[in-house]
């Protein structure tokens, strides 16, 4: 029998890496011209944490939505994403309609979270049908490409300052638009997707009844607690910091994303150091020196050296998101195979619904102290994490490090 990775086109893993990247920078269009909306809009300062949280919203409603009626394994995956990645970059769009209200400005920032729920998950899921072996550090790569493509809008802003904010969503709905079809063109169905046939109602309780699936899943949440509410105020860090510190004059946009991004960095070499040292051991370090990092961060706000400030939130930007390809990885191959799509959606689903309270917490104790300790409850995420991981081992041959 031939084996069906070595008869896979060579081009599949770039083209899915490069998709993902271009259709994922729709995640964080908002947060990129945050300050020109505020400006054009007459928002208030506290819209940052409701428009992110509202993509969340979306994404979860979506994510439930896909998984209830396991469209990821019931339909072509490719065929989901493009339908998924078009409306995504339509509903970015409407962000710059001139009449726009907070209001009108959420629902289109809802609806495009809905449709990344056709993009994240389905694109680990298209990765998991050709990736059978080598799968972590596939996912390395895919989520990789998801943390540039999410920082993706921050380097945009910072490109195109003296050009209208409106041409970053632009630009940014343009290469959704772009990612999508070119994976739908040169991304078949892979050669080990097992088909759902039908509904499965139960699917979205049955998933945990497993053990193996449930440690790393439950370590996943404990990770999404800190990843996007991090994300989401990186910005804020560099202008609090910006401000007590007379030393400091920052390019608030370009860090953002050097800060963001460099976490893709980070998941691509995760990958390997996985092989090495095992794709659960890996995930329980980064969510260690991560939980280090919510800890300690209130003291690194009294430094007067800003290069130390910075360099620490690039290291805390590279740990934050270290271990998610390793659980989406543990996940992945502890799932049933009818249902992985199914499976992998489910988690996303449970582990953005995490990310609204996690970042609606720091938002609403940012506007009521001034204390930099806020960012400390970050903590509490990454250390239920580490106790869920160290229940029972999944099986040795499931792990990608030993295929």
């Amino acid at each position: 029998m031939v084996d069906q990775s070595d008869v896979r086109p060579k081009y599949i893993l770039p083209v899915i890496v490069i998709a993902q990247f271009c259709c994922t920078s729709l995640w964080f269009a908002g947060n990129g011209v945050m300050n020109d909306l505020v400006l054009d809009f007459d928002l208030k300062e506290s819209a940052l944490g409701h428009l992110t949280s509202v993509v969340q919203f979306g994404f979860i409603t979506g994510t439930l939505t896909f998984a209830i009626l396991t469209i990821a394994d019931r339909f072509s995956p490719s065929k989901v994403f493009l339908v998924s990645a078009l409306f995504g970059a339509l509903f970015n769009l409407g962000v710059i309609w001139e009449a726009n209200t907070l209001a009108s400005i959420l629902t289109f920032r809802f609806l495009t979270g809905f449709f990344l729920a056709g993009i994240y998950p389905v694109g680990m899921k298209i990765a998991a049908d050709y990736f059978e072996k080598g799968l972590g550090k596939s996912l390395g790569f895919l989520v990789g490409a998801l943390v540039i493509g999410t920082a993706f809008p921050h380097l945009l802003r910072d490109m195109t300052g003296a050009f209208p904010w409106k041409l970053v969503l632009i630009i940014i709905s343009g290469i959704a638009t772009l990612g999508g079809l070119v994976l739908f063109l040169l991304v078949p169905d892979g050669p080990f997707r097992k088909a759902g046939q039908k509904v499965d109602l139960s699917a979205f309780f049955s998933v945990f009844r497993n053990q193996q699936f449930r440690s790393p899943a439950f370590g996943y949440f404990g990770h999404m607690w800190e990843l996007y509410a991090f994300w989401a105020f990186v910005p804020i860090m560099l202008k609090e910091y910006e401000r007590i510190t007379p030393a400091a004059s920052f390019n608030v946009p370009l860090l953002s994303f050097l800060i963001i991004a460099v976490g893709g960095v980070a998941c691509m070499i995760g990958g390997y150091i996985a092989q090495a040292a095992g794709t659960r051991n890996t995930a329980f370090s980064a969510l260690l020196l991560s939980c280090a990092c919510c800890l300690i961060s209130p003291w690194l706000f009294s430094t007067d050296i800003p290069m130390l400030f910075v360099g620490f939130l690039l290291f805390w930007g590279m740990v934050v998101i270290a271990d998610s390809p390793l659980f989406s990885t543990l996940v992945a191959q502890n799932a049933i195979p009818e249902i992985k799509g199914t499976a992998l959606t489910i988690v996303n689903c449970i582990g953005f619904s995490i990310t609204i309270v996690s970042i609606q917490l720091i938002n609403i104790l940012s506007t009521i102290t001034d204390s930099r300790s806020i960012y400390s409850l970050l903590a509490i995420g990454p250390l239920l994490g580490l106790v869920a991981l160290r229940g029972k081992q999944a099986k040795p041959s499931l792990s990608y490090d030993n295929q």
